[in-house]
């Protein structure tokens, strides 16, 4: 069993307490005075970032349980980054938005220094998978 250290695990809470902090600040106010229902994706896209925000929540508190969320994160914006935002930034077709979006996408760097390598390698590929039958 790979044992994590106290530091990384405040490294990671950290990570968590910044989702929180920042999520908090973006999307719950939207939650709580909406003034008009959103369209279809601007709802899925509030209801998935209010999903992400209550789970980093829980990483507070269980870090090491709750990495599967940080990898989801850092999987959909790495993806997001080289097939939308890379092709229209290397064609000169990056627009303010865009900009705003892959700005918010490109913290997603920071956390794979926060990830306890070791540990994942040891229960996430090494580790038996659960029971087919």
């Amino acid at each position: 069993m790979v044992e994590v250290s106290l530091v990384r695990l405040y490294f990671l809470r950290g990570l968590y307490l910044l989702v929180v902090v920042g999520l908090g600040f973006k999307v719950l106010p939207g939650f709580i005075q909406q003034d008009q229902p959103w369209e279809r994706m601007e709802g899925v896209v509030q209801c998935m970032l209010a999903a992400f925000w209550a789970l980093s929540v829980l990483g507070l508190r269980y870090p090491l349980k709750m990495l599967p969320i940080l990898f989801w994160e850092m999987l959909w914006k790495s993806i997001w980054l080289i097939v939308v935002a890379l092709p229209l930034w290397s064609s000169g077709q990056m627009d303010a938005a865009t900009w705003s979006t892959a700005s918010a996408c490109l913290l997603v760097l920071i956390f794979p220094f926060a990830i306890p390598w070791r540990y994942v390698v040891e229960q996430y590929v090494k580790r038996s998978g659960d029971r087919l039958r």
